[in-house]
């Protein structure tokens, strides 16, 4: 059975999860903005929810209009199969988001779907008034240059909670995104990769996970799962799957460093959690004390923000400091994230690439130094 599904993303990650969603096998439809749809069998929604390492969400695209009216979102949506897969006691709440198009209120979009997939289950169930006291299904729109794409949610929580992080840091990177610096920043066997401003040590602990093949989802849970129309195996054997892919032979190394007390324990535990606890050494340190311990090595790092853990001037100034300190890890190569677009001009060098990518909502530059030599 073919089906269609849709995967989300952080704004920039488009190209990874694309590779990604093509390396499992599976053939892309579409790709927009943070989002890619593509086709698969009644297994895929195992192997990608447990797989997929730079989704937010995975959903079944269950079809598309075009719908520049209310009359014309409710028929469309009225006409797509809804009774192959929510039952007569099912619940569906709606969700969803409108952009650039004619129909902009969510509330009344909610509405008309809310009302639309009644309909339609009351007719072919033969029913009044649905009881919705049986499983959840979460149908979700979305409705962009008044094209209507409407959706049922197999994530349940979103992807990006691997379940390793259950304290938290203040101001944590998104584990997709931190995912996606790693990816970038190419790691490799032979290479340490250091984060010296680790909070609760999520760059360190992604870049192990990839680098032993542990997939993202292994050890959590999806709303899927309780979904009839996916074989119950195919849970079992995407999980096995998985686990037999998993590379326990890897000597790849990384260290993760932080000046706070709580961030080390926080991130020594997460670490231990997801798997990789052997693969990283963690400990206090200040950041502008690093030294390259006569290795070759590779930063990648999410200084503190100024606004959010300290103020701009503070920021600032710490960015300065970095460049510095940084000068002195010879031809190891930089990678930082930060929403500073002066960032290069503070730490004293010209960024060879330049990605803007998105933690959560918020812009941020993804500064890349091929060669940590020259000022600028």
């Amino acid at each position: 059975m073919t089906l269609n599904y849709t995967a989300t993303c952080l704004f920039g990650l488009e190209g990874l999860l694309g590779e990604e969603i093509e390396a499992l096998g599976y053939k892309r439809i579409e790709n927009i903005d943070g989002r890619i749809t593509f086709e698969g069998d009644e297994y895929a929604a195992a192997r990608c929810s447990i797989n997929l390492r730079y989704a937010e969400r995975l959903y079944l695209h269950i079809g598309a209009f075009n719908a520049l009216t209310f009359t014309e979102l409710f028929d469309g949506t009225k006409a797509l199969p809804w009774e192959e897969f929510i039952g007569k006691d099912d619940e569906f709440p709606v969700t969803g988001h409108a952009i650039k198009s004619k129909l902009f209120s969510v509330p009344d979009c909610q509405r008309i779907i809310k009302k639309a997939v009644s309909v339609r289950l009351g007719e072919k169930y033969n029913i009044e008034r649905l009881p919705e006291t049986g499983k959840k299904y979460r149908i979700e729109f979305f409705i962009f240059k008044d094209k209507a794409n409407l959706m049922i949610d197999l994530s349940g929580v979103p992807l990006h909670k691997r379940g390793y992080r259950p304290e938290r840091v203040e101001a944590p990177i998104r584990e997709t995104l931190a995912a996606a610096m790693v990816k970038l920043a190419r790691p490799r066997e032979n290479v340490l990769l250091w984060d010296p401003f680790c909070g609760s040590g999520t760059i360190a602990i992604e870049a192990a996970m990839m680098m032993k093949n542990i997939a993202p989802g292994l050890k959590r849970t999806f709303a899927a799962e309780e979904y009839p129309i996916f074989p119950a195996d195919s849970w079992t054997l995407a999980r096995e799957e998985a686990e037999a892919a998993i590379n326990h032979d890897t000597q790849f190394e990384a260290y993760a460093t932080d000046i706070n007390d709580e961030c080390v324990r926080i991130a020594t535990e997460s670490a231990v959690r997801a798997g990789v606890g052997d693969m990283i050494s963690i400990f206090k340190m200040d950041a502008l004390d690093i030294d390259t311990l006569g290795k070759r090595g590779t930063i990648v790092t999410n200084p503190p923000y100024g606004e959010r853990l300290l103020t701009v001037e503070e920021a600032e100034s710490l960015y300065r400091a970095m460049g510095e300190a940084f000068a002195r890890l010879e031809r190891w190569q930089i990678y930082v994230i930060t929403q500073s677009e002066v960032f290069p001009k503070l730490y004293g060098r010209r960024a060879d690439k330049i990605r803007k990518l998105y933690n959560g909502m918020i812009p941020c530059y993804y500064y890349q130094f091929f060669k940590n030599g020259e000022k600028k």
